[in-house]
């Protein structure tokens, strides 16, 4: 085992690779010393034939993941000011080819998405091959709350949802419980608290049988979704060409969560907004993760280097004054040409250039 006053715990136990994010004081926020040495401890796993598998959870109790280390990236903006060259533009190149090379792992890959597991946890723990969550999990992509839009992969995971789900998880940051990430597609397996320990033990017993019979044998009947139970409402909504339809559609509607919606998109950046509807609808029509994450990353890239990132961060984390000064102000005032310019590639040198294998 690694030091345990590292930030990422690495080590073998049994037939398993384990990967403990060791953070719990910062809700496993991940940094991209982390990032680094998951990607160094998955190369090292894939040809080692005593690593049938691998198991990522988080210390503690309270989060497998809330998210990237965003203090990081506010901090490196001069507190506020022009961020330092490529330093985000780096962070997210190197966190998304982690994404990828999770989504393809040829080893099995167990995350155990209990507790809170938003953005940056997303991206490690929704692309894996078993995904379990418990009584205790809320799933959450609320980057727009912050200048942002949902990264790590969550364009995709948000265009290929059910429904409207995408368009409303995504523009809202709404929470999901376990039974609602299942039922967004985010998720595949409930597996209770009490039984996680035990789980984890049998999946590392190489006697214990094969990864999908272990984790049957632990799983529960998935409760009831009430993301399900909002679904006409939701499609109702946001079935809408644009933000401005699905903010107008939403103050028609008598029903509570309409109400919340209306509440929900006068906080949020007007441009992230608009940026993250265009990305979910355009990610509803790719065919791998691999071309969702080359989107993102000019995405997120200019959100920060133009300052609607750092500015989320200082009204919601730094200041928390809860008064972003968002630029432009009003979803009217964000051209169409403004959102266009946003998806535009990068420059040869900087653009990811994933691809899925054939």
């Amino acid at each position: 085992m690694t030091n345990a006053n590292a930030e990422c715990l690495i080590r073998r136990e049994g037939r398993a690779g384990r990967i403990t994010l060791n953070r719990p004081e910062a809700l496993n926020a991940l940094t991209l010393g982390m990032a680094h040495a998951i990607v160094a401890a998955l190369e090292a796993w894939r040809a080692d034939p005593q690593v049938e598998l691998v198991v990522l959870d988080g210390a503690g109790d309270r989060a497998l993941c809330a998210g990237g280390d965003v203090l990081a990236f506010y901090h490196a903006s001069s507190k506020g000011k022009a961020p330092q060259p490529g330093f985000g533009y780096g962070f997210w190149r190197d966190e998304y080819r982690l994404n990828a090379a999770i989504h393809r792992y040829p080893k099995p890959f167990v995350a155990l998405m209990d507790g809170i597991v938003m953005g940056g946890g997303v991206g490690l723990s929704a692309h894996s091959r078993y995904r379990i969550v418990t009584e205790k999990t809320m799933v959450a992509m609320p980057e727009t709350t912050i200048g942002l839009v949902p990264d790590v992969g969550g364009t995709y995971l948000l265009g290929h949802a059910q429904g409207r789900f995408g368009e409303y998880l995504g523009l809202t940051g709404a929470r999901m419980d376990g039974a609602d990430a299942i039922q967004a597609g985010f998720a595949d397996t409930f597996v209770p608290r009490a039984r996680i320990l035990a789980l984890v033990a049998h999946l590392c017993d190489a006697t214990a049988g094969g990864v999908d019979e272990i984790i049957e044998d632990a799983s529960e009947a998935v409760p009831t979704s009430q993301l399900a139970a909002q679904r006409d409402i939701i499609s109702k909504i946001f079935a809408e060409d644009s933000v401005e339809a699905i903010a107008d559609a939403a103050l028609r509607s008598a029903d509570p969560l309409a109400q919340r919606v209306r509440a929900d998109l006068q906080t949020r950046s007007p441009l992230a907004l608009k940026v993250t509807l265009e990305a979910v609808r355009r990610a509803r029509k790719m065919r791998s993760l691999e071309e969702a994450l080359n989107m993102e990353l000019r995405l997120t890239t200019r959100l920060y280097e133009g300052g609607e990132f750092v500015e989320g961060i200082r009204a919601l984390l730094v200041d928390k004054d809860k008064a972003p000064k968002w630029q432009p102000p009003t979803l009217q005032a964000v051209s169409r040409d403004l959102v266009e310019s946003m998806f535009a590639p990068l420059s040869a040198d900087q653009e990811l250039n994933l691809k899925a294998p054939v």
